[in-house]
Order: structure tokens, then sequence, then C-alpha cells
């Protein structure tokens, strides 16, 4: 076989991860990730961190519950976040009854312009590499295919 043919070969054998929707988006997810870290580095939070205190300022009493239904994170996973907030005194929690609800501290609300900024630097960013309208495209299209596979 010619070094031709092996190369076409292999990218036939290989071209099914550019057609994949599960490799593509987890190749998204890993850039994405790396702009969102680098956005959010000077707020000393990760990006998860920075978009559930900022729910948590906008919305002080927010049902534990209600943050893991906007996060679309598990409750356990969301208690370990809050745990974490909680160890840096950026959360308070109280028990209602069944309900916990999550209370920002001063410190998160000192923070919060921070974590907006930090908010926007990333939606520059990516609409800086992308353009506008693909970014705009590309967020509604990956909002719409989300919730039709999330049945």
């Amino acid at each position: 076989m010619t070094n031709k043919a092996q190369v076409k070969e292999t990218d036939d054998n290989e071209a099914f991860l550019h057609q994949c929707l599960y490799f593509t988006t987890n190749r998204l997810s890993r850039a994405i990730s790396r702009m969102a870290d680098d956005s959010f580095a000077t707020t000393g939070l990760a990006p998860a961190y920075g978009y559930l205190l900022r729910l948590v300022v906008a919305k002080p009493g927010i049902p534990q519950k209600e943050l893991s239904e906007k996060l679309y994170i598990t409750p356990s996973t969301l208690t370990r976040f809050i745990d974490k907030l909680e160890h840096k005194r950026l959360v308070e929690r109280q028990v209602k009854g069944k309900t916990v609800l999550v209370f920002p501290t001063d410190k998160a609300i000192e923070l919060e312009p921070s974590l907006r900024a930090a908010s926007k630097e990333l939606l520059r960013s990516y609409k800086a590499i992308l353009g506008d309208e693909i970014a705009t495209l590309l967020t509604q299209s990956l909002e719409s295919a989300s919730e039709k596979l999330e049945i």
C-alpha cells in the first residue's frame, strides 16, 4: 500500500469522529472550559462555582433544589459545590422544613461584580473567535438540542 493510500484509509477510518455529536461536543467542552477557567481565574473560583454564586446573590434564599435544576446538576453534586462555598464563607444554608435555602454572605455579595466581569470576559473571548452570529447560533442550537435530548 502506498503512503497516499494509507493516509486516505486513516482519514476514512477517523472520519466518524468529526461526524459524531458525542466527540465534537466533548471537544468543544474542553475548549470552552479552558477559556472559562482563564476568564474566572481572577475570581479565585472555578466557573461552575461562579455561576452558582451569581444565582445565589441574585436570589438570596434560593432553594437548593431550584439551584440544582437551573444548573442542570444532580443534587449530590450541588451539595458538594455548596459545601465548598460554605467552607469559603461565601454562602450559608438554612433549613426550612424539608427545604434547604441558600443565602449569600457579605463576602459573596462583594465578589459578585468580579463574577459578572468574568462571565462577560468569557463571552467576549469566544465571540472574538467565533463572531457574534455564530456564537449566538451555536448557543441556541446547543440549548435546543439539550432540551430535546434530556427526555
